[in-house]
C-alpha cells in the first residue's frame, strides 16, 4: 500500500492505455457503481505524469462554462491551464474529469478530444453515468473507450493483505495441479475474511490497516447510507421509497427467481421493474438471466422472465441482512449458504475476472417440472462463454453435493466439460473440473 493506495488489477490496464500511440488511444471513461475506486485508480495513474489536473464537476462548478461554450478541445485546455495554474502539455499532463455526469456538455465533448486533440491524455469517471448517457443519443461511439470497474476481487484482497504469493499460487493451480492441503486451508480462511469484509475499497482499506472486522460494520453502514442517499438522484424516474424497498428485496431474494410481487407489496410490477432496472444501471445489482443455451452466443436465447439478482458486494449484503454475526464467529463455513452467499460470490468473481472493457452478462439455466411432465426440475447456477465453448458452473457451499443437474445439462447440450466450485481443493470428477470458490475466476483468466 503506497500513499494509502491499494494496488488494483486495473492499474496495469491504465498504464497500458497511457502508453498507447495517440492514434490508438481514446479518451477513457471509467464506469461502475459508486465507491468502487474509479477516481483513486486514475489519481494513482496521475502520479506517473509530470502534471495532473483533476476536475470534479460536483465541486468545480466554475469551470462548466468552458464546456458549454463552443470552444475546441485545445481552447478548453488553454482556459483550464490558466484556471488551475497548471500546464496542459500532450504527453506530460493527465487531464481527469471526475463526476462527469454532473456536466453533460463535458460528457458530450469527450469524443472531440479524440477527434481533435488525440495526443492529450484524457480520462473521465463518474457515478450513475448510465443515466447521463441515456440522454446523449449520439454519445461518442467508437471515439471513447469505456472501462468497467467493480469492488475488489478476492485476488486483489490477497494483494492488499500483502499476500501476493497466495494470489499467484491460486492463479497457477488447476484441476491437474491442486494446491497443497495446508495452503488450501489457509486460502479458505482468507476467503471467509473476504466474504465478511467485502470488496468495497474503503472496507478493504479499513481492514488492512486495523485487522478488525467488527469495526468494519461502521464503514459498511456508512457506505450503505451513501448508496441509499444516491437514490434521491433517481427520484425523477422512480419514488425513493420504492427504490429502497426493491433494493432490500434483492438482498432477501437471492436464492431463486426474483419475484416482483414480493419486492414491493401492492406496487405494480412495471414500477418494480423500472426500479430494479435503475439499480442494475447503477451497478448495485447484477442480473443472472436464464438462457436455453443451445449454442452461442448465450444471449441469443435468453429469457428475462426468469432472472436471479445478486448484489454488488458480499460485505454490503451480509451487513444489510444482519448475517455478519453468524459467519464471523463460525469455526467452519456452516453459514456460507445463508442467502446463497456462495452463489453471490461466484457471480461477482466471474464479473471481475472478465475483460474490463466489456461487462460480462451472467447467465444460468433452469428447467421446471411442469404439470404432468416426466422430466424433473433442474438448474445450473452459471453459464459462461469462453471462446466457442459454453462452460456450465454448479456452485456448492460445502465440500459435498450431487451434480445431477450439471450432468443432465451436459448430456442434453452435448457439453464435454463442466465445472463445480465449492470449498474443495482443485480436482476432477470425470468430465467435471472442480475449482475452489476462491479460484473460480481462473476459468475466465486462464
Amino acid at each position: 500500500m503506497e500513499n494509502g493506495y491499494i494496488k488494483r488489477n486495473v492499474d496495469k490496464v491504465l498504464v497500458e492505455w497511457s502508453r498507447e500511440k495517440p492514434t490508438d488511444r481514446k479518451p477513457l471513461l471509467l464506469r461502475g457503481a459508486r465507491q468502487v475506486g474509479k477516481s483513486s485508480a486514475v489519481r494513482q495513474l496521475g502520479t506517473q505524469f509530470k502534471h495532473f489536473i483533476e476536475i470534479n464537476f460536483d465541486e468545480a462548478k466554475d469551470v462548466k462554462p468552458f464546456f458549454e461554450a463552443s470552444l475546441t478541445p485545445q481552447q478548453i485546455c488553454e482556459q483550464l491551464a490558466i484556471f488551475f495554474n497548471t500546464p496542459i502539455i500532450p504527453g506530460e499532463t493527465l487531464l481527469f474529469f471526475d463526476e462527469i455526469q454532473s456536466c453533460q456538455p463535458a460528457l458530450a465533448k469527450l469524443r472531440y478530444f479524440y477527434e481533435k486533440y488525440a495526443e492529450l491524455h484524457v480520462a473521465a469517471a463518474g457515478s450513475l453515468l448510465e443515466f447521463a448517457l441515456e440522454e446523449i443519443p449520439s454519445f461518442g461511439v467508437g471515439r471513447i473507450r469505456s472501462l468497467f470497474m467493480y469492488p475488489f476481487g478476492f485476488d486483489e484482497f490477497l494483494t492488499a493483505m500483502n499476500e501476493e504469493a497466495l494470489s499467484e499460487a491460486v492463479k497457477a493451480a488447476s484441476p491437474e495441479k491442486p494446491l497443497a492441503v495446508p495452503i488450501h486451508q489457509q486460502l479458505l480462511g482468507r476467503l471467509k475474511l473476504f466474504f465478511i469484509c467485502g470488496g468495497m475499497p474503503e472496507a478493504v482499506s479499513q481492514y488492512v490497516r486495523k485487522r478488525d472486522l467488527l469495526k468494519g460494520e461502521l464503514v459498511l453502514n456508512d457506505l450503505i447510507t451513501v448508496l441509499k442517499t444516491d437514490f434521491a438522484k433517481y427520484r425523477k424516474k422512480t419514488p425513493l421509497l420504492l427504490l429502497n424497498e426493491v433494493y432490500e428485496s434483492v438482498m432477501r431474494q437471492t436464492e431463486g427467481k426474483f419475484v416482483y410481487e414480493r419486492a414491493a407489496v401492492g406496487r405494480p410490477a412495471a414500477a418494480v421493474r423500472q426500479a430494479l432496472d435503475l439499480l442494475i444501471m447503477a451497478g448495485l445489482v447484477h442480473p443472472v438471466t436464464h438462457t436455453a443455451a443451445n449454442g452461442i452466443p448465450l444471449g441469443a436465447e435468453k429469457n428475462t422472465k426468469f432472472q436471479r439478482m445478486i448484489p454488488c458486494d458480499t460485505g454490503l449484503f451480509l451487513q444489510i441482512l444482519g448475517l455478519r454475526s453468524e459467519i464471523l464467529p463460525a469455526a467452519n463455513f456452516s453459514a456460507v449458504n445463508r442467502g446463497s452467499l456462495a452463489e453471490i460470490f461466484t457471480g461477482l468473481e466471474l464479473l471481475k475476472a472478465a475483460s474490463c472493457y466489456k461487462p460480462l452478462e451472467l447467465f444460468c439455466w433452469q428447467r421446471s417440472a411442469g404439470p404432468g411432465s416426466a422430466r424433473g426440475s433442474a438448474q445450473v447456477d452459471f453459464l459462461v462463454q469462453k471462446g466457442s465453448r459454453i462452460i456450465p458452473i454448479e456452485v456448492k457451499s460445502g465440500t459435498q453435493g450431487g451434480m445431477q443437474s450439471l450432468r443432465l445439462f451436459m448430456k442434453e447440450k452435448n457439453i464435454e466439460k463442466g465445472v463445480r466450485t465449492s470449498l474443495e481443493n482443485f480436482g476432477r470428477s470425470g468430465a467435471i473440473d472442480i475449482y475452489p470458490l476462491y479460484a473460480i475466476g481462473n476459468i475466465l483468466r486462464g
